[in-house]
């Protein structure tokens, strides 16, 4: 026993001179119920519904009212007036909000004269969480706007809901691929960026860089770019046969493709770029190993990838808006639910931009030309 309590000591030794390993392999746990508690089951809220009144009279009015003050008390929407209703649907199909409330122009006349009026819901129904949270609420507030029920004419008197799907069912199959596709990416990431890079560095094989006349700029962007490379190649083949075993309509549509591909490259700079940030000054192996399981937990589920952002508590949101996972997600989203163009993706393009340049020069300042 003597002997192997030798071995038992050392590795204790060694752990004993991680703190950050410590740390992290004790609050991981707590960090991970704490994501996937809020990250599933919330009370969707904070959705945006386009307004279209093409009626303008007060039974239109006192509609809107209705919503108003469910926008203003439960919080589930925020209302906002298009004029017009081709508008709004650009606007849904973009992301802009998450259903349009359309008032037909008779819709006064036939509640004046109880000839079965009906207003119509158009949703965005690539997220079955949104469109069921938006459908119940509108539901609910018809219900009040019956309320008392006409009962005695020959025609219905009480409004009417219509709900229209704007896109064709998407099972959740299709909902999570764009959540699989960014975690292959980061799963290429972590293995062909952050483990080999702290290996090597631990192997000593970093010590021929360090004597070469190489700039840090250009060993960080040589790492950098082949861990991407590395990146983009898992996702665009995950991305093109989980599509096809998901259903995705057109799945080899040329411009598709190559939208997807512009998603797949930013995408894979960005973390690779963040994976070199956070790896730049670590020399332990161990650690990159037990950050890689935080990461996965703090950017996965908050990115909206399995449920609704809406859903979150307001922490967890602001944990979302800087989270890049949140920007492909959405980006991947966009393209493979709905089939957009750049229009709609154009704004998660650009954080992904920024965020690999900011993540590329904090890497650089920070790397050290030392053994």
């Amino acid at each position: 026993m003597y002997r192997t309590w030798a071995i038992i000591e050392r590795e204790l030794r060694r752990f004993r001179r991680s703190p950050t390993l410590i740390v992290i392999s004790l609050l991981f746990p707590i960090v991970q119920l704490v994501i996937l508690g809020y990250a599933f089951g919330g009370n969707v809220r904070h959705l945006t519904l386009a307004v279209v009144d093409r009626d303008r009279g007060v039974p239109a009015v006192k509609l809107k009212e209705l919503a108003g003050s469910i926008a203003a008390n439960a919080g589930t929407f925020e209302m906002i007036p298009y004029a017009d209703e081709g508008a709004a649907i650009l606007a849904l199909r973009n992301g802009r909000v998450n259903g349009v409330l359309t008032i037909p122009p008779d819709y006064s006349r036939r509640v004046l004269s109880h000839a079965a009026p009906r207003v119509a819901l158009i949703e965005d129904n690539t997220d079955n969480f949104v469109a069921a949270s938006m459908g119940a609420t509108l539901n609910g507030m018809i219900g009040a706007a019956n309320q008392p029920a006409v009962t005695s004419q020959r025609m219905p008197g009480q409004v009417t809901l219509d709900v229209v799907e704007i896109y064709p069912y998407v099972p959740y199959i299709q909902y999570l691929l764009p959540g699989s596709v960014v975690m292959s990416i980061f799963m290429m990431v972590m293995i062909g960026g952050g483990i080999i890079f702290i290996d090597d560095k631990a192997r000593g094989l970093h010590e021929g860089y360090l004597v070469t006349p190489i700039t840090k700029f250009e060993l960080i962007a040589g790492f950098v770019l082949s861990g991407a490379i590395k990146a983009v190649l898992a996702g665009f083949v995950l991305m093109t046969i989980g599509s096809v075993i998901a259903g995705i309509p057109h799945p080899f549509d040329p411009l598709r493709l190559l939208r997807m591909l512009a998603v797949i490259v930013m995408t894979a700079l960005a973390l690779i770029s963040m994976m070199f940030l956070l790896m730049v000054r670590v020399t332990d192996p161990l650690v990159p190993r037990a950050i890689f399981g935080v990461l996965n937990t703090l950017l996965y589920f908050p990115s909206g990838a399995v449920y609704p952002q809406q859903g979150f508590p307001g922490w967890m949101r602001v944990i979302a808006v800087a989270d890049p996972f949140t920007y492909a997600v959405h980006a991947f989203k966009s393209l493979l639910l709905k089939n957009t163009g750049f229009a709609a993706i154009g704004g998660d393009l650009a954080y992904l931009s920024i965020f690999t340049l900011i993540a590329m020069t904090a890497a650089v300042r920070l790397f050290r030309r030392t053994l």
